[in-house]
């Protein structure tokens, strides 16, 4: 097995590298711009054969479907895309937004892996208190009992969005209440006190957390503080390409990797810096995919990997 040592002492353990976030939502890929989603395909590939040229044994994972959308799954499969990754990641929120039913869990994962012919990641899954705390609660203890086995289950998240705050999404108020559903995801209320649904948090470390963690996030301390108490050990976040070219992006990156030392964290890498887009948004699919897996490659470098301060990638990174 490849040994993965991380740049700086007390990094981040990085178990995993997800391509994207829920490419099949227009919120985080724009479709319009890439119908057929022939560029993140290409994408994918790119930046997989990049990370596997540096760090062959890590795992590559195709960016979290939204809804568990199979069909497609089937088209990357068709497009040869399934090849370049090692497991598939799917997203479910059927208590707020997907047209089925809870209780359809287990049929979804297996026509997941039955399709694929991969491991099946949840990086995704979650339920919404928006309407009642006690769905929260009823949500966590069904979905937990519908997923047991699956590969690996990321709950999303660990604390509610700030209601100051925008959600990721593209549809905004247009999408009525479920707009407002974003705000209320979180085993913790965004004031950091603990709803009635974190006492049905398993304790074991056999369930992982999915939590975003803005620019300069001011959360990040206490995130860690409370996946210490709930015995987390599996951590998925992400690293924003688009972010890269902020003022201070590596330190950023730096501080939240090393804060996130003590987990096993999937990395999702994502949204395209403005400059280098279809158009001048962050969901735009790259205009040259390669750019992309430059990025992906720099990442690697830094965090799963023994590198000098500057590499190469980075060098060409800052002048794309």
């Amino acid at each position: 097995m490849y040994a993965f040592v991380a740049l700086k002492e007390g990094c981040a353990m990085v178990d995993s590298i997800v391509l994207w976030n829920e490419p099949n939502n227009l919120s985080h890929w724009n479709f319009h711009l890439d119908p057929d989603w022939r560029i993140y395909a290409e994408t994918v590939r790119c930046a997989s054969e990049a990370i596997r040229e540096i760090a062959p044994d890590l795992p590559v994972v195709l960016g979290g479907v939204s809804s568990c959308d199979v069909d497609f799954l089937r088209l990357m499969k068709s497009y040869g895309t399934l090849q370049h990754v090692d497991a598939v990641g799917v997203h479910g929120f059927p208590l707020d937004w997907n047209h089925w039913r809870i209780e359809e869990w287990p049929q979804r994962l297996l026509e997941a892996g039955e399709v694929s012919e991969l491991p099946v990641w949840v990086t995704e899954v979650g339920a919404s208190t928006f309407g009642a705390e006690e769905i929260g609660t009823f949500g966590l203890k069904r979905t937990l009992q519908l997923l047991h086995g699956a590969a690996r289950v990321y709950w999303y998240s660990l604390f509610d969005l700030p209601p100051s705050w925008p959600a990721e999404t593209r549809h905004k108020e247009a999408e009525g209440s479920a707009y407002y559903r974003h705000y209320y995801l979180g085993l913790l209320r965004h004031d950091g006190s603990p709803k009635p649904m974190l006492e049905a948090f398993p304790a074991d470390g056999s369930i992982g957390i999915c939590q975003w963690f803005h620019f300069e996030d001011p959360r990040l301390e206490n995130a860690v503080h409370w996946m210490h108490r709930l015995g987390v050990r599996h951590l998925r976040t992400g690293l924003s390409w688009a972010d890269f070219y902020r003022p201070n992006a590596v330190a950023w990156f730096d501080r939240m990797m090393e804060a996130l030392a003590p987990f096993e964290v999937a990395v999702t890498l994502c949204f395209t810096p403005g400059h280098l887009g279809l158009e001048e948004h962050h969901t735009s699919p790259p205009r040259d995919p390669r750019q992309f897996a430059e990025f992906a490659a720099w990442a690697v470098e830094r965090y799963c990997l023994a590198s000098p301060e500057k590499s190469p990638v980075e060098e060409a990174l800052a002048r794309a």
